[in-house]
């Protein structure tokens, strides 16, 4: 006899290589480094963060990739670009790298809807039980700390999963480095924060299986996510 898998959902992976990348922003940032100085050694990062030497490697190729800092072999790391103290990993890729994140968000809008028309066709009752869970969730984590990226990347995964199309599925999956951008905000930059209330009224349309509407309320959470992106890349 098979056990049951109804109690199985999307899981949210954890990007420690961004949270590396935030504490060093706020180094960079409250040290006064300036654009051509040199930032400390690998080594020396990865003790002081207490983490490896891959992690801190890796963390610094993302900024490498945007621009931020260039390294020179033999000389080490320097810094290339401006960080102030308001900028995250998040911000700093929104203006570092705007015209790849407005594609990607297009590619989002572009899924997303569909999908949220689909899972209101399609969604079992277990479905709508396991969206509701990470939905309560969500909004649990985001009242208590100010955000919740990693648990609304799953609600939002939960209702992929309810679209019963599994190369949807797959094409998020294989994206989700770039999308997972949009879920990184932290709790002292409140991106995004103006559609946290549009979640529920997301999760009811789907529930009310009214296709139509779940499909316009996630245009309307992609509208404030764009609107908040293109704040932050015209402040730059």
């Amino acid at each position: 006899m098979s056990a049951s898998i109804g109690n199985l959902g999307p899981i949210a992976v954890q990007h420690s290589d961004v949270l590396v990348l935030d504490a060093l922003t706020r180094y960079v940032a409250q040290s006064g480094t300036q654009i051509g100085e040199r930032l400390p050694p690998e080594r020396v990062l990865a003790e002081k963060l207490g983490v490896s030497r891959n992690t801190v490697r890796e963390a610094l190729k993302r900024w490498e990739a945007l621009g931020i800092i260039v390294r020179r072999k033999g000389s080490g790391t320097f810094l290339h670009a401006e960080v102030t103290s308001d900028d995250s990993f998040l911000s700093l890729r929104f203006k570092n790298d705007s015209s790849n994140m407005l594609h990607a968000l297009e590619v989002r809008r572009i899924i997303e809807s569909e999908s949220c028309a689909l899972a209101a066709v399609r969604a079992s009752d277990d479905d709508l039980r396991d969206i509701e869970i990470r939905l309560e969730e969500m909004e649990r984590v985001h009242l208590a700390v100010g955000s919740a990226g990693a648990e609304d990347w799953a609600f939002h995964a939960s209702i992929y999963h309810a679209a019963h199309n599994p190369l949807l599925l797959r094409m998020v999956v294989g994206l989700y480095d770039t999308l997972h951008a949009f879920f990184e905000s932290p709790p002292e930059q409140a991106l995004f924060s103006d559609s946290f209330s549009l979640h529920r009224t997301l999760y009811e349309a789907i529930a009310d299986r009214n296709a139509e509407e779940a499909r316009r309320i996630s245009h309307l959470i992609l509208d404030i996510t764009e609107r908040d992106m293109k704040e932050v890349i015209n402040a730059a």
